[in-house]
């Protein structure tokens, strides 16, 4: 039988500071001698340094395999199926539901992907067949546990580098802020803020790796980010070159970071919530001072514990001083008064697991957050506190913040697409304009789908001044879908979308890795949409931009240094909310 050896391991490769213990089989002591070394078979030789697993059945490994294994897992794998792997937009992957599958299934599942979304990871070109054959004996072992991320952590690693009187007074670049993209540039750790106006690169800002999103303060000074590793950083988008001037660390994975918003309190603080540790933080918003950390462990909507509920989507609401927290595993919505942060008060809310993405209706009283593995949306109304709506939609929504305009034969709709289906749904909202009084029966009602020609989205968009909408489908494993978007005459919702191939439109040539189109933005104006083109490592990458009215490209932007960008946000967009 194996024999389980008591070792420790960095979280992430890069900061191999970080060390949690192996753990043991309960009434098992570790073994605290010098370390045992085996070989693939199991015999004790002086050969290489090997992962022991607790689970005598799981494939064998090696240390450096291990270590490698985890660190792809974190960055293409754990946003879907959880830091301890226990599931949610993906299947739990532990090793109760693996390792009767064997490597040879999961090396095909892994390779290849499948039609509900999970990417084909081994023909895209982003793993090549030794790192899936990793990947498939990797989920069979025991999840490692991370170390948890307390106040004392935070407090290490908060920077103020530009201390808030020593900022400028004043606006001190000539551009135009409001039109800015935030893009980030997933493999570098970097944000690019791009010129929307002349399409030059202002200013190229280290940050945490794979910014997931990047959010504005209320006053639209301030660009705060959030990497995958839970570092955020504010970005002063009033200095010449705009630059970091706070930062701190959160956790060890993270996607979310918004603002007070509420008259009164704006730029007041700002908040953060970790996938690990299950958690959310308050913070001074002028400096990221960490002022208040909240767990979000407890028990699901079925009543279970759970170990791992990941603080998915925040939204900072303007009716009332509170913000919108969205906890993925337990479908809990948590409105957090920050009125008094001594005496924080919540209001829970039951909905549906998992929770993730999600966006405000046209009136912004109204939040629409997808429970994306119940294949369901929840309708939050901020102003009574309560669930307005819990709508079933096809497989596994992923809206975004979704897309609102007003249909011409329902009404007022807000939409959202599909990674598990090819549609994308719109669902009727209320509205208290006298125009759109006919409109009422149709709130909270799914009154159309529009057919895409496969699964495997993840963004919807559309402008107030757009006759158009955008939707992307990079998850999609047909290279020619997943290198195109697709956009609908909102004028006409009966016909079908015009592809647009963004890869071609490039002018780039091709390669072996599928380059994604992802994330359509629009600029301030309403009239162009940014797309990114998202290529391999290796690759050239690019952002096209389309005149929305023509859907012809206005630019490519091509620059050397923009690697893999996925997200954008335009400023003034991000700012208010429009989608």
């Amino acid at each position: 039988m194996r024999v389980p050896v008591a070792t420790t391991f960095g979280i992430l490769a890069f900061a191999a500071a970080s060390a949690f213990a192996q753990p043991t089989q309960p009434g098992r002591a570790p073994v605290t001698e010098p370390e045992i070394r085996y070989q693939a078979g199991g015999s004790p030789l002086a050969a290489e340094d090997m992962y022991q697993d607790i689970n005598p059945k799981a494939p064998p490994m090696s240390k450096a395999e291990f270590d490698k294994a985890r660190q792809i897992y974190f960055e293409r794998c754990a946003g879907c199926h959880g830091v301890l792997r226990k599931g949610a937009t993906g299947k739990p992957l532990t090793p109760d539901h693996t390792i009767a599958k064997g490597t040879e299934i999961l090396k095909v599942f892994i390779k290849y992907g499948s039609p509900a979304g999970m990417p084909n990871w081994g023909t895209s070109g982003e793993l090549n067949d030794a790192e899936v054959d990793l990947m498939a004996r990797y989920i069979q072992n025991t999840p490692p546990t991370p170390p948890e991320w307390g106040m004392g952590d935070m407090k290490k690693s908060w920077k103020v580098l530009v201390a808030p009187e020593k900022r400028p007074k004043k606006k001190e670049n000539s551009y135009n802020i409001d039109n800015i993209f935030a893009t980030t540039l997933r493999d570098t750790g970097e944000v690019a803020l791009i010129d929307g106006d002349t399409k030059e690169i202002r200013s190229i800002v280290k940050t945490g790796y794979a910014v997931h999103i990047s959010r504005v303060s209320a006053s639209g000074r301030y660009l705060f980010v959030i990497g995958r590793d839970a570092k955020i950083n504010m970005i002063d988008l009033w200095m010449e070159k705009p630059a970091v001037v706070a930062e701190i660390k959160v956790g060890s994975d993270a996607r979310s970071v918004d603002t007070s918003k509420f008259k009164g309190y704006e730029d007041r603080y700002a908040i953060a919530g970790s996938y690990w540790p299950p958690q959310y933080v308050i913070m001074e918003g002028a400096t990221l001072k960490p002022l208040k950390l909240v767990s979000t462990r407890g028990v699901t909507v079925d009543g279970e514990y759970h170990p791992e509920p990941r603080v998915a989507s925040i939204v900072s609401s303007e009716i009332k001083p509170e913000w919108v927290v969205n906890i993925k595993e337990t479908g809990q919505i948590r409105l957090v008064d920050y009125s008094d942060i001594k005496n924080l008060k919540e209001t829970t809310i039951e909905s549906a697991k998992f929770l993730h993405d999600g966006g405000w209706d046209a009136s912004k009283r109204y939040f629409l957050v997808a429970a994306n593995a119940s294949h369901k949306i929840a309708a939050v109304d901020t102003k009574t506190g309560k669930l307005a709506a819990l709508i079933d939609t096809k497989k596994i929504p992923h809206p975004g913040r979704g897309a609102n305009f007003v249909h011409p034969q329902y009404g007022p709709v807000w939409s959202t697409g599909h990674l598990g289906d090819a549609v994308v749904t719109l669902i009727g909202t209320p509205s208290e304009k006298k125009e759109h009084a006919k409109f009422k029966g149709n709130a909270w009602k799914v009154v159309q789908e529009l057919k895409m020609p496969g699964a495997g989205n993840l963004f919807v968009k559309t402008h107030p001044k757009s006759a158009n909408l955008w939707a992307d489908a990079p998850q999609n494993p047909e290279r020619e879908v997943a290198e195109s978007v697709y956009v609908y005459d909102l004028k006409d919702l009966s016909k079908a979308p015009r592809q647009v191939n963004v890869a071609k439109d490039s002018g780039l040539p091709e390669s072996k890795a599928i380059r994604r189109a992802v994330h359509p933005e629009y600029d301030q104006t309403g009239t162009e949409v940014w797309i990114s083109l998202w290529g391999g490592k290796t690759d050239q990458s690019a952002i096209v931009v389309y005149d929305d009215r023509t859907l012809k490209v206005k630019k490519v932007i091509t620059d050397p240094r923009m690697i893999t960008p996925t997200g954008k946000f335009n400023v003034w967009n991000t700012q208010h909310d429009i989608y």
